[in-house]
């Protein structure tokens, strides 16, 4: 029996924030779009959850934003950073122009179950739970589609539009020709819940010290806590066992010593290995990647979702009316590449920076800033925290969604 073949104007893999999104902008301009979701649901634990000012501009563009802010959540419009002591406030949003002056903490599932919900409104929405996209339909040198497995069995979806938002291990990616290109990354980042301490503290985003450096992410009742290690470190650390994990945490990041010892199992610690990639080429006839699967964000600055977002609004600007019209022009989808690449590249630059500087203090050869320089950034706060709050959190190239057709 063959598989049942289903026709779209744009089909989309990977129900991140990338696709959720573009499904939702494809669909409110009257399109036909499937987003495959491989998963029975949205929950994972520490995927990218901070919504960055940008993001919000984008909601509210979208007339969402209001709707989301009433979702649990927590609203920081800083972030200081300990080093050797020394509290620097680094990070202060309140500098961006209102409304968007905040930063927003939400777990990652919510965003997108709030995203499916807005989505069902549109006739032409379709989100596949449970559903993979496991390779492309090819027609001579051109993508018209996606085979997929789903629990009632393979189907086929034909479109105009393939997109590949299936995240930095993409099945399509490679299947399209499209390889990418590594930067060396020599950190990898321990994540781990730990509950709040009976003592409060500033919002903090981490401490450096020759310890190491920890990161302590407020969350609303409890912290999402972080150690960065050396590339590949995580079989050392456990040969010295749980006992000398909590201890160098506990070091490293005072104010949580007191609630450390809630890690009581590996289990309660994932390893986010660090990379940071890009495509040289994001497209070609009939398909495209965003997100991740596009161009993979290391955690520094948490801009991955939001730089996710933005490559997702610039395809929707640039291809819904060919889609409507049953042409999808290469020529649209290099523009987005065009587009979206300089800025990727520039954030990936400033991560790299901070990649080394982190990597040198976390294997020992050196703090990751000297007196001289602890110094100058002191004196110099009410510049750096308005700098970054833009590179930050709005990125080198915010987009704006265009108007409804």
């Amino acid at each position: 029996m063959s598989a049942p073949v289903l026709e779209r104007d744009c089909v989309i893999a990977g129900g991140g924030p990338a696709g959720m999104v573009l499904g939702h902008l494809l669909a409110r301009q009257g399109l036909r779009v499937t987003v495959l979701e491989k998963h029975a649901d949205f929950f994972r634990d520490f995927r990218g959850d901070t919504i960055h000012p940008s993001t919000l501009t984008v909601l509210g563009e979208l007339g969402l934003r209001d709707r989301f802010l009433e979702l649990p959540l927590t609203r920081i419009d800083g972030l200081d950073v300990v080093i050797d002591g020394h509290r620097l406030d680094l990070v202060r949003f309140s500098t961006l122009p209102a409304p968007d002056d905040f930063l927003v903490l939400a777990p990652q599932w919510d965003l997108l179950d709030f995203l499916a919900r807005e989505s069902a409104a549109y006739a032409g929405y379709e989100l596949r739970m449970s559903t993979e996209a496991t390779g492309l339909i090819l027609e001579g040198d051109r993508v018209v589609g996606v085979r997929a497995t789903s629990p009632e069995g393979e189907l086929e979806l034909r479109a105009t539009l393939t997109v590949a938002a299936d995240g930095r291990h993409s099945t399509l990616r490679p299947e399209a020709g499209l390889e990418p290109v590594e930067t060396g990354v020599a950190i990898d980042v321990l994540w781990f819940d730990l509950p709040r301490p009976a003592e409060p503290f500033p919002h903090t985003l981490g401490y450096v010290d020759g310890h190491g450096i920890g990161l302590t992410i407020p969350r609303d009742d409890h912290y999402q806590a972080g150690l960065v290690i050396p590339k590949g470190g995580i079989d050392a650390l456990k040969q010295q066992g749980l006992a000398a994990f909590r201890a160098l945490y506990a070091q490293t990041c005072p104010p949580l010593a007191s609630v450390v010892d809630a890690i009581t199992d590996w289990n309660q610690v994932k390893l986010l290995s660090v990379q940071i990639d890009h495509l040289e080429r994001w497209w070609r006839e009939g398909f495209v990647a965003i997100g991740d699967a596009a161009h993979a964000m290391s955690p520094a600055g948490g801009v991955g979702v939001n730089y996710a977002i933005q490559d997702a609004v610039a395809l929707a600007n640039e291809i819904a009316a060919p889609l409507a019209r049953g042409d999808a022009p290469v020529e649209r989808l290099e523009r987005v590449q065009q587009r979206r690449l300089r800025p990727v590249l520039r954030m990936q630059r400033i991560q790299a920076a901070v990649h080394a500087r982190m990597a040198r203090a976390v294997s020992g050869r050196g703090r990751i800033l000297s007196p001289v320089e602890l110094a100058a950034i002191r004196a110099a706060q009410p510049l750096i925290r308005r700098i970054t709050a833009r590179v930050i959190g709005r990125g080198f190239l915010p987009e704006h969604v265009a108007p409804r057709n």
